[in-house]
């Protein structure tokens, strides 16, 4: 009989997503601040047998500067293994031919280059951070009301995170006072959105069952995984609250103080 709780169904795994702000590192001035023992928890995993991922909500810089970052603080990270929200949201523009209006932080943009944002038919939010004024909040909103049919994309929906000096509001509360003026629902590119987890299983070529989410965010990475047929496992690191552990509508399949003991069980299910 297989074992599927928590850690002994790591003996059947064939990859692990790793979320990265809150799990890896901790955002603040500068680079930020590698959480202990995380940078030797990737170096082990990827001298495991197990596929690895990184999957984030991460729209405060374009994936190059991003990941040249999270290499600046020790980790060997490639692009090609890092999935955040502005790549997927560009193909979704590219598929639907639309023009956005852009209410993200200066970080991001470039990203955008190439893309057509004349007489913009949708609006696209990130986490602009102090960028989220009232005059780019209303000519966002006046953009999205002036359409016959409005569309607003998210990058993620997040509440909250947390960098070195506390916690700051994610881009979800500007997402939901938008819809709420605007009276429409946003479409989420990021986690928990299933296309997105799945284009990452998609990338690495395994079915659900085969993979765990680690994450910080109960909701946006444990639940979103769990929604997709993976298994999550939470963290008491980055944005992590006790009181998640009693939450009503999400249960991680496991807990673990940090990303080094997470990988240390899951490794040693596995006879490593």
């Amino acid at each position: 009989m297989a074992d599927t709780g928590w850690p002994g169904c790591a003996k059947s795994l064939k990859g692990v997503i790793l979320d990265l702000c809150g799990v890896l590192y901790d955002s603040g001035e500068g680079d930020g601040v590698a959480i202990s023992g995380s940078v030797e928890a990737v170096k082990r995993l990827k001298a495991s047998d197990l596929q690895l991922r990184f999957c984030t909500n991460e729209t405060q810089a374009t994936r190059e500067k991003f990941v040249a970052k999270l290499r600046r603080l020790g980790f060997d990270i490639s692009e090609s293994e890092v999935f955040p929200p502005a790549p997927a949201a560009i193909a979704v523009l590219k598929e639907r031919g639309l023009r956005p209006h852009l209410l993200v932080h200066d970080g991001l943009r470039p990203e955008f280059d190439g893309v057509d944002k004349t007489n913009p038919n949708c609006v696209i939010i990130g986490d602009a951070a102090e960028h989220f004024s009232y005059q780019n909040l209303n000519e966002a909103f006046r953009v999205l009301i002036g359409l016959e049919k409005p569309v607003l994309f998210s990058l993620g929906q997040g509440r909250y995170y947390k960098e070195t000096d506390g916690l700051k509001l994610d881009v979800g509360v500007y997402m939901k006072a938008l819809e709420y003026a605007c009276d429409l629902k946003a479409e989420v590119i990021g986690k928990p959105s299933r296309t997105f987890f799945q284009s990452v299983l998609n990338d690495m070529g395994l079915e659900p069952h085969e993979v765990l989410m680690i994450g910080d965010d109960l909701v946006n990475d444990v639940g979103g995984a769990q929604c997709c047929g993976m298994k999550g496992v939470q963290v008491r690191t980055g944005k992590y609250r006790p009181s998640d552990e009693r939450h009503p509508a999400v249960t991680a399949d496991g807990t673990a103080d940090d990303v080094a003991q997470a990988v240390d069980l899951i490794l040693s299910q596995r006879g490593h």
